[in-house]
Order: structure tokens, then sequence, then C-alpha cells
């Protein structure tokens, strides 16, 4: 008897898993599945006391509003920047920097990418890159295998820094954020795998590749260190600024030939199709955005109102999102057209969001309910502390980034991913006498890896550029790179900080 409360611990995980891989269930029914499961086991089996049980629901509800206001404001940027065709200028314009298709397309699955993660995240980077790859002639799985590759090491901090704000919250994260960055810095092997994937079954592939891979190497450098180096402005910023600090050197790089194939290769005609604005008014949202984030930071970053709900709770007003809705209305005003537009980002914005805010308050609840059902009159211990019993072995630094990986697999979400496992990690690290910080980026630097391989960003990106039933192919494409990323990062974690 004395295994039965861990069984009953982990049941409801198990069910999840069964439910969402064998039963293909949708991951919003599966987690509220999960929620009712746990909290009638609160209320029956570790009889929970009915006032923490409600504060569980509550800090759950609170922090996917959160979550709810950056999805919601993201997409309705850019869904404005879709319907103004910023985006389409972008691309062109980024596409343009060189007629080599290895550079535009490092260009765009890396550095382009790391921005929109930085700014929108949550499976857009990969939809929105998908598509500009098979317009500069790469297969559809090839392109979709790329954009995976890509939509990885900027996601530590996506979003404007929520998978570690939000996804950690109650935790003490005070240098997660510095190590977060510095593990980060393997990631400039991403572009290496891209160029593998983009030359394989090219004629003269050993060739194309290693005349390229000094650029590779390059373009993973001058995202990832200007990355680590901004990383004290705030969380907010080094997907962010590095991808900009990235994209300048590499345009400098392009214009004096630094590290630049000699031979410049092309998949397809040039179609001499011309951009309907300048580079700068196609790029003015983004400064516009970067702008306000960073005021906003300085003004609101530490402001906050009180809510009498019972116990402590602080409505943050300081919110990403709401700088998406800003910069977003903003460039209506300059464009001084369309302002339809912005009744139609909203219902796509609220559209696109209200999925993920029901996912993560499931979620957060549930995580919540297994933290206080340590609060009972049954005198059993909570779920967290009985699960991370199974969690506490001296090589949990090697095992994190797996977890996160597998996390945000299930979930397609590094947040939802840190979510689940952080109080995990916090608390076995704690017993190990381990650094809860480091043992935490691992985590989330596993996490963002695992978006290379997330079900739900691969459906998403299948449904952008119309394919079906590609699941297989393209997880063969990306899960080696994943597990090599991964295995780095394992290594690092156990013999820096085991």
């Amino acid at each position: 008897m004395s295994h039965l409360p861990l069984l009953l611990a982990i049941f409801p995980f198990i069910f999840f898993l069964f439910l969402l891989f064998i039963k293909k269930v949708s991951l919003f029914k599966v987690s509220v599945i999960t929620l009712g499961i746990y909290t009638i086991l609160a209320i029956f089996y570790w009889q929970i006391f009915p006032l923490f049980l409600y504060t569980s629901y509550v800090k759950g509800f609170f922090v996917a509003v959160d979550i709810f206001i950056i999805i919601f404001g993201a997409i309705f940027f850019l869904e404005i920047l879709k319907e103004f065709q910023v985006i389409k200028n972008i691309s062109h314009h980024l596409g343009h920097l060189s007629s080599d298709y290895r550079v535009q397309i490092i260009i765009i699955a890396w550095l382009f990418e790391s921005f929109i993660e930085g700014t929108a995240g949550f499976g857009t980077p990969a939809a929105i890159a998908v598509p500009v790859l098979i317009g500069l002639g790469l297969p559809p799985i090839r392109a979709l295998i790329v954009g995976l590759l890509g939509n990885s090491v900027p996601g530590v901090f996506g979003a404007a820094g929520t998978p570690i704000k939000m996804g950690f919250i109650g935790l003490n994260t005070t240098g997660v954020p510095l190590i977060a960055s510095l593990l980060n810095c393997v990631g400039f092997i991403i572009p290496i795998f891209m160029l593998w994937m983009i030359t394989s079954g090219r004629q003269n592939r050993k060739k194309e590749f290693w005349d390229a891979l000094p650029f590779a190497i390059w373009s993973g450098l001058v995202f990832v260190i200007p990355s680590a180096l901004v990383v004290s402005i705030g969380q907010e910023f080094p997907s962010i600024l590095g991808s900009i600090v990235g994209l300048i050197l590499i345009v400098v790089s392009i214009k004096i030939g630094f590290l630049v194939p000699k031979d410049e290769l092309s998949l397809v005609e040039d179609k001499k199709e011309e951009p309907t604005m300048s580079p700068f008014k196609s790029f003015l949202p983004y400064i516009i955005l970067v702008s306000l984030l960073i005021i906003g930071k300085i003004v609101l970053g530490k402001m906050g109102i009180l809510l009498p709900v019972g116990f402590k709770q602080v409505f943050n007003l300081f919110n990403p999102g709401f700088i998406f809705i800003i910069a977003g209305l903003i460039i209506v005003v300059i464009w001084r057209e369309k302002w339809g537009t912005i009744f139609n980002s909203i219902k796509k914005g609220f559209s696109g969001a209200i999925y993920p805010f029901l996912v993560v308050f499931s979620m957060l609840a549930i995580v919540q309910i297994m933290i206080n059902s340590g609060q009972n009159g049954s005198g059993i211990l909570s779920a967290i502390s009985l699960i991370t019993r199974s969690f506490e072995s001296s090589l949990l630094p090697f095992f994190a980034p797996f977890i996160g990986a597998f996390g945000a697999f299930m979930t397609g979400s590094v947040t939802v991913s840190n979510i689940m496992f952080g109080n995990l990690f916090y608390m076995a690290a704690n017993n190990l006498s381990l650094s809860t910080s480091a043992v935490l980026a691992l985590g989330v630097a596993g996490a963002a890896a695992g978006n290379m391989i997330a079900l739900a960003d691969i459906l998403t990106a299948e449904a952008v550029t119309g394919m079906e039933n590609s699941e297989i192919k393209v997880l063969k494409g990306v899960i080696v790179p994943c597990l090599i990323y991964l295995t780095i990062l394992g290594l690092i974690g156990i013999l820096v900080f085991g």
C-alpha cells in the first residue's frame, strides 16, 4: 500500500499520455479530463482543504489570463502585419540579401524565425517561415523540417520572455535567464543542421555543404552570443535583440563577402517580383514593437495591481501582450487604411488565443493542485513531493533537458512544458543540493529543443502549407538533430552542474 500515493499521483499523467498519443484525443480535452481526475483525487483521496483547492484554480486562471493576453496580442499584431503585406515584404527583402539558396534559407529559417519566436512565439515562426522557404525552391517536407529546426533555440526566451517568466511563475528564477542564455550558445550548431538538410540529395552535396559551412557557423554565433550578452536587460529581449544584431552582422558579412559561399547557387529562377514597400517601412512595425517593449519594461516592469481574491495575487501591468496591441494600433494609424483590419485581427486573436488559454489554465491548475494537495486532512504527502522523489537522481542535470523536450513534444509549448515540470525540477534539485537555477535552465533549454519535434507545431506548419499526414517523415528529419542537441545539453549539465 505504500506505493499507492505515488501511483495515484502519476496515474493522471499516464492517462494523459494514453489519451493524447493512443486515443488521439485533442490536447484541450486531455488537459480538462486530467484536471478533472486530479480534482477528484485531491478531494476524495488527499482530502485537500477547500481553500487550497480554490486557490489552485484561481492561481491557474490568473496566470493563464496573462498568457492569453500575450497570445492574443501576438496574433493581433501578426494579423495586421499580414493584412498590410508587411511579412511578405520582410521575407522578400531578407531573401534578396543574397541570391545563394543556402544563405537565403539560413537567414529566413534561423534569424527571421528567431525574431518571430522572440516577438510572437506559440508556433508562429515555422508557420510563417515554411511557406517562404517553399517559395525559395525548397521541397515542402524539407522546408517543414528546416522551419522546425529554426523554431528551437530562441524558444527559451520566446514570446517576449514568457517561457521563463510565466512557465516558472512562483519559483525563484534568479540566475535562470543567464544560465539558459549560456546554454543556448550550443545553438550555434542549428544552422549547420539546416545546411546539412537543405544540401541533402543535391548532386554536389559535399561541396555545397562545405563551401557554406563557415557561413552556417557564423550565422549561429551572431545570434547566440548577442543573445547571451543582452540577457541582463531582461528575459524579454535575448531572442529579439539577438536576432536583430545577428541580422545586421549577416548583412554586413554579405556586403563585404565575409564567410559567404564563393559560388552563388539558386534553387529557382528569380521571379523579379518587386516589393511593395521599402525595407525601412517593412521593418518599422518591429522597430516600434521593440521600442515599446523596452519602454514598457522600464516604466511598468515592477508595477502591478493587488487583486482581492482571498490571497495575494498581483496583476502585472507590464504584459507584452498589451505592447503588441498598442504597436498594432499604431501601425494601423501610420498606414492610414483598412480600419476593418482591427476587428478581423481581434477576432483572429481571440479565436487563436482561447484554445491555448484553456490548455494552459488546465495544466496550471493541475500543477497547483499537485503542490497544494499536501494541505489536507489525510496526512498524505503532496502529489508534487511524491513525484519529486522519483526525479531525485544525481543524473538529474543530464536528464532535465530530455524531460523538458518531452513536455514540449507533448504540448507544443516551451511555456506549458515549464509549467508541467518546473516545480518537479525545483524541488528535486533542492533536495539533491543542486543549483535550482541550473536545473531549471537545463529544463527550459531542453524544452526549446523539443520544439523541433512538437506535434502541435508540425500540424500548424502543415496546415499553413496545405500538407497532410507528413508527421512521420518530418519527425524522422528532426529527431536526430534534436537528440544530438539534447545530449550535448545533458553532458554540459552533468559535467558543469552535476
